[in-house]
C-alpha cells in the first residue's frame, strides 16, 4: 500500500439503532383510515396497494401507533423530536465508538446529520452535555441535506479528516421521519409517506491511517430547476412531505448518466465497483436504480432487506445498508449512493 494510502482517512466503525416500537406495514394499512381522518375514503382505498407495494413489512417509530391518530403540533412533535434524537444518536455513538476502539476522549470532532427537526443549540452540543467529550471538541451539525445526508455527511467527515490527519472524528445522523406526518394532509404525498417512513440513527468513527475502510473519493450532482422535486413544505402542523411522482423516472432516465460521469472523473467504471450501496428510498426507485447499474431485478439485494426491515429511514438508512455489508465481512469497492432534495444525487467510493 501506497504511503498516501495508509494516510487516508478510514472508516473504524458503523453501527444502528431504532427507537422501541415497531410498526407492522400490515397493522398501519389496517389503521389507515383512522390516521389519516380528511382523506377522501373512496380515494384512500384507491391508494391501499401502496402499503403492499412499497417492499415494507415493518419500520420502528419513536412513538406509539395510537399517536399517530391523534392531532399534534409543531411545538409538541419538534420536542419529541430532540428528545428522541438525542436518545438515540447516544445509543449509536457509543456503540461506534466501542466497535472502534476507541476512548471518548479522543473524539476531536461530532459531524452531525438531520432533517427531520430543528435543534438549536444543534444534537451534537445536546450529545456533548451527555457524554464524556472533552469540552474543546468540534461540532458541525448539518441540516437540509435530506435523503442525500448519509453519503454526503459521511463524505464531508471524510474530508474533514483528510485536511486534518491528527483528527479522530464521530459522524452521527438521525431521522425520526414519523414524527413529520401531519393527519389533517389528505395528498398523496402523505399517504405515500404512511406506507415508506420509519425512525432510526446511525454513527460511525472516522481517523485518518490505522485498519477499516478506507475512504476514496465523494462527490454530489444537483439538477437545475430541481427544488420542487424532494423535501419539506413548512406548514402551521409541521412539515409537509414533497415528493414528485418523477423521481423514478429521472433515476431511471438521468441518474445513470450522472453517476458514470462521476466515475470516470475518478478514474472509474461501473465494472470496478464489487458493492453498490444505495438509499432504498422505495421499491420503484430501487427498480431504477439496478437498472441504471446494468443489475438484474433484485440484485441491491442488500438495500431491499433494509427496506423490508426498517422502511425508508432519510438519510439514515443507506448507513444501515452500509453496516449490513460491513458485518458480512464484504471486500472490494463499495459505491454508497442517494438522492435527496435539491434534487441532488451523492456518490461515495471506499474500500473494504
Amino acid at each position: 500500500m501506497s504511503d498516501s494510502a495508509a494516510a487516508a482517512p478510514t472508516l473504524l466503525s458503523m453501527t444502528t439503532a431504532v427507537p422501541k416500537y415497531e410498526l407492522l406495514q400490515s397493522d398501519v394499512m389496517a389503521r389507515a383510515a383512522s390516521f389519516l381522518p380528511d382523506v377522501d375514503q373512496a380515494a384512500l382505498e384507491r391508494l391501499m396497494p401502496i402499503y403492499g407495494n412499497a417492499g415494507i413489512e415493518r419500520r420502528f417509530s419513536c412513538v406509539p401507533p395510537e399517536w399517530y391518530g391523534e392531532p399534534h403540533g409543531w411545538e409538541e412533535k419538534n420536542q419529541l423530536y430532540l428528545s428522541n434524537a438525542v436518545d438515540l444518536i447516544e445509543e449509536a455513538a457509543l456503540k461506534a465508538i466501542e466497535q472502534a476502539e476507541v476512548d471518548i476522549q479522543e473524539i476531536d470532532m461530532i459531524v452531525s446529520v438531520s432533517t427531520t427537526g430543528i435543534a438549536t443549540p444543534s444534537l451534537d452540543a445536546h450529545l456533548m452535555q451527555r457524554l464524556d467529550f472533552r469540552p474543546d471538541c468540534e461540532r458541525l451539525p448539518i441540516f437540509g441535506l435530506g435523503c442525500a445526508g448519509g453519503v454526503l455527511g459521511l463524505g464531508r467527515a471524510f474530508q474533514l479528516a483528510t485536511g486534518c490527519m491528527d483528527k479522530t472524528i464521530l459522524f452521527v445522523a438521525v431521522e425520526l421521519c414519523g414524527l413529520t406526518f401531519r393527519r389533517q394532509d389528505s395528498s398523496k404525498a402523505n399517504v405515500v409517506a404512511t406506507a415508506l417512513f420509519g425512525d432510526g440513527a446511525a454513527a460511525g468513527i472516522v481517523k485518518s491511517g490505522g485498519g477499516g475502510v478506507r475512504f476514496e473519493t465523494c462527490g454530489e450532482f444537483s439538477w437545475p430547476d430541481s427544488l420542487d422535486v424532494m423535501g419539506w413544505k413548512v406548514e402551521e402542523d409541521g412539515l409537509g412531505v414533497v415528493f414528485s411522482r418523477d423521481i423514478p423516472t429521472l433515476t431511471r432516465t438521468e441518474y445513470r448518466d450522472v453517476m458514470l460521469a462521476f466515475l470516470d472523473r475518478n478514474g472509474l467504471s461501473l465494472e470496478d465497483i464489487a458493492e453498490f450501496v444505495c438509499h432504498p428510498g422505495g421499491a420503484k426507485v430501487l427498480d431504477a436504480l439496478e437498472e441504471a447499474f446494468n443489475l438484474p431485478v433484485g440484485g441491491l439485494g442488500s438495500s431491499r432487506e433494509i427496506l423490508k426491515n426498517y422502511g425508508n429511514m432519510s438519510a439514515v438508512t443507506v448507513l444501515f445498508v452500509l453496516e449490513k455489508a460491513l458485518k458480512e465481512q464484504r471486500s472490494g469497492r463499495y459505491l454508497l449512493t442517494s438522492l435527496g432534495p435539491g434534487f441532488t444525487a451523492a456518490f461515495l467510493t471506499m474500500i473494504a
